[in-house]
């Protein structure tokens, strides 16, 4: 079940609300009587991306790993700043 908690509770009690929201509580946050926001638990499946995402990720870091080669000359710095 959620409860109304208006605006200036929450930002005066934070600390005691973060509390209770560990301990699975949830709170809508009101504007003069009107719901702005929820104070919820986040989800502990512990696992956000699929398997396909982290494959995908897995392979991403690899390839950045080995790099990009772009092609042409490589640049050497002196060249670059002749004098």
């Amino acid at each position: 079940m959620q409860e109304l908690v208006s605006i200036r509770d929450a930002n005066q009690h934070l600390s005691r609300y973060l509390e209770r929201v560990q301990d699975g509580a949830e709170f809508v946050i009101t504007r003069r009587g009107k719901p702005i926001a929820r104070l919820l638990p986040i989800p502990t499946s512990g696992k956000t991306l699929s398997d396909a995402q982290s494959a995908a990720r897995e392979r991403l870091r690899a390839r950045m790993r080995r790099g990009y080669a772009l092609g042409g000359l490589s640049a050497v710095r002196d060249e670059l700043h002749e004098r």
